[in-house]
């Protein structure tokens, strides 16, 4: 091939390289793949942003539940007490219930045990505070004569003469200490006009207090038409020591009034196992009685046992009193070895903490919850939670299991796991 073909023709090799197959579609396909990737690009960056909100979120709380009941039961057998084998009895300690009760529950006559009423209904109408001394009292020649019609029937009583002055709490000493009847009548009178008046307010003060089962027909407790059961009196009892001055005068054994000079109380129990009060009783209809308030120590704490023994026969009241006491006496002790500090709830799991991904841990009281009190006895249980937040470190607490004032807490006995990236990612709520 000469010079001038070599010049004018390209070879189809030559073509290939001045213009290779596809050269102007180059552009066009780089510009197609960013069209196809640009959304793609987009939806991971989207994605990517969707995961670290969803990363980010606050984790929702978790639940705890428990499965502690309202009520439990001091495990055990319910005790069995020395009842008396005649008459009537019933116990009741306060803050933690009635430990039982034994006899029939019709009424019958209690005494001088009903005085207790009476300065019930003295102090209700007339407060006395501290060491006051009340209003003046003065004799007359009523009150005298009203002494000395009782003489002849050997009722208990304290001399009088006309002018004497006495204060209440004079009056109220010669009423609860030596049992003296013709001053439950010279204080009825005093307060209510006349004894019937007096009278009705004992009933009223009986039926405000539900002592369904009582009637009153004098303030002495001297006439047998006077009747209550035991255990109406010891809802009296526990209304009457919430009086300090009551309380005060029932707990001693001597007291001084004008004239009559010392006079003693007729409660031979008084600072015997933790007595303090409150009154004796005895007729030949009623036999022996006792209404009786005693301190009692357990599981570092005090309470107050208020009982009565009624009914005990007996040839007259020393006799009486006697066997009341003796009662008495092997009660206090049977409630002393009793009542005391028992395990109510264990230091076992008693709930769960549930995260919201499904991690657990048990909760557990920090230590057992001990109460005081007796076998079989019931006792109210009140359990609060905190919030956990979205899980529990090992010991955090989370609430409290609370009874007869005795709190412990509940708290986690492990920690919940974190969650998964799987399961951030994945919540919807």
């Amino acid at each position: 091939m000469g010079p001038g073909a070599a010049a004018g023709h390209a070879g189809p090799e030559n073509r290939w390289a001045a213009n290779p197959p596809g050269a102007a579609d180059g552009p066009r396909r780089r510009r197609l793949l960013l069209v196809a990737l640009l959304p793609a690009v987009l939806l991971l960056s989207a994605l990517g942003a969707g995961s670290a909100v969803q990363l980010n979120r606050d984790l929702p709380a978790a639940t705890l539940t428990t499965d502690v009941a309202a009520t439990l039961r001091i495990p055990g057998k319910a005790p069995n007490l020395p009842w008396p084998s005649q008459g009537a009895a019933e116990l009741m300690i306060e803050g933690l219930g009635r430990l039982g009760g034994k006899g029939s529950d019709k009424p019958a006559p209690i005494g001088s045990v009903a005085k207790v009423m009476t300065a019930y209904v003295i102090l209700q109408s007339h407060p006395l505070e501290g060491d006051e001394e009340g209003p003046t009292l003065t004799v007359t020649a009523a009150d005298v004569a009203d002494f000395t019609s009782r003489i002849a029937s050997n009722q208990s009583l304290v001399p009088v003469v006309v002018g004497q002055q006495l204060t209440q709490r004079d009056a109220l000493e010669a009423l609860m200490l030596p049992s003296a009847n013709n001053i439950a009548h010279q204080l009825a009178v005093w307060d209510g006009g006349d004894e019937a008046s007096f009278v009705a307010k004992m009933n009223a003060a009986a039926d405000e207090l539900g002592m369904d089962d009582t009637e009153y027909s004098d303030p002495s407790g001297y006439l047998p038409t006077t009747v209550s059961t035991a255990a109406d009196q010891v809802k009296l009892g526990r209304a009457a020591i919430r009086s300090e001055v009551f309380a005060e005068i029932v707990a001693r054994t001597e007291a001084t009034i004008p004239r009559n000079g010392t006079i003693r109380n007729y409660n031979d129990l008084l600072g015997k196992q933790g007595v303090f009060g409150i009154k004796t009783g005895s007729t030949t209809e009623a036999g022996g009685n006792l209404l009786f308030a005693a301190k009692l120590s357990a599981g570092g704490r005090t309470y107050t046992v208020v009982g009565a023994v009624f009914n005990q026969p007996g040839t007259g009241t020393p006799q009486q009193l006697a066997r009341v006491n003796t009662v008495v006496r092997k009660l206090l002790s049977a409630v002393r070895s009793t009542v005391k500090e028992h395990e109510l709830l264990a230091a076992q799991p008693v709930g769960t903490v549930t995260t919201a991904w499904g991690s657990t841990a048990s909760v557990t009281p920090v230590t057992s919850l001990k109460v005081v009190g007796w076998p079989g006895l019931a006792i109210p249980v009140e359990v609060t939670t905190s919030a956990p937040g979205p899980g529990v470190t090992s010991g955090q607490v989370v609430g409290a299991v609370q009874a007869s004032g005795v709190r412990v807490d509940l708290a986690a006995d492990r920690a919940t796991a974190e969650p998964g990236l799987w399961w951030r990612l994945k919540r919807l709520g």
